[in-house]
């Protein structure tokens, strides 16, 4: 029951789409309209149809403080809460952009066969050992004090639209990123992506010329 009515609800989304078509036709033709587009949604399935919602949100965003500024205070649970703590500990003074692109290759890492499963554990990968984690913020032994409560409610709101599917593809799949103020012997090894900001990213291959 849960999926038909989760299928439902991305049915009418997309159907939204045909709205000016529909209100321009004869009765018989917005019936036929709405047969063969129902037809369709059928065959695409709701996970599709669901990707599809997702792109169209991606388009949303905008890379400023003014549209953060618009969006409402950001909440959530304990994921929602590791990757704005990450954002906030490891890109608050970056740009919007800057801080968007993080968030996302932290969400590759999920993604990827090679890191855990879930933020929390993405983020807290190698915690315990000092200077051998993945951020450093969870092992350098410092407190981890949320000093500035105004860039924390931003990039709460990056966080937020991240794990909403609004956000779109910015780093070319990377999986690590460093500071321009920094070299690292990995970054010779990986492949360059792009440069957002003051932070590089990579993804795994071997770096090429062209690079």
């Amino acid at each position: 029951m849960r999926s038909f009515q989760k299928f439902s609800s991305c049915a009418l989304l997309a159907l939204s789409l045909l709205a000016p078509a529909v209100a321009s036709a004869s009765p018989q033709q917005a019936k036929a309209l709405a047969d063969i587009e129902a037809k369709g949604l059928r065959s695409v399935g709701s996970e599709r149809l669901e990707s599809m919602i997702a792109s169209n949100n991606a388009s949303e965003v905008e890379f400023t403080r003014a549209w953060l500024a618009e969006q409402p205070k950001a909440s959530g649970g304990e994921q929602w809460r590791c990757l704005a703590e990450a954002l906030y500990f490891e890109a608050r003074g970056e740009t919007v952009k800057g801080q968007f692109a993080v968030a996302e290759v932290i969400m590759n890492r999920v993604k990827s066969a090679q890191f855990p499963g879930s933020l929390c554990s993405v983020i807290n990968q190698g915690t315990g050992r000092k200077y051998q984690c993945q951020f450093t913020y969870t092992c350098d032994g410092n407190a981890e004090v949320i000093a500035e409560p105004r860039a924390y409610a931003q990039v709460g709101k990056v966080a937020r639209a991240v794990l909403d599917g609004k956000a779109p593809s910015l780093t070319g799949g990377a999986t690590y990123y460093h500071t321009t103020a920094v070299s690292p012997r990995w970054s010779r090894v990986f492949t360059r992506t792009t440069k957002i900001g003051v932070h590089m990213f990579y993804r795994d291959g071997v770096q090429t010329a062209s690079n």
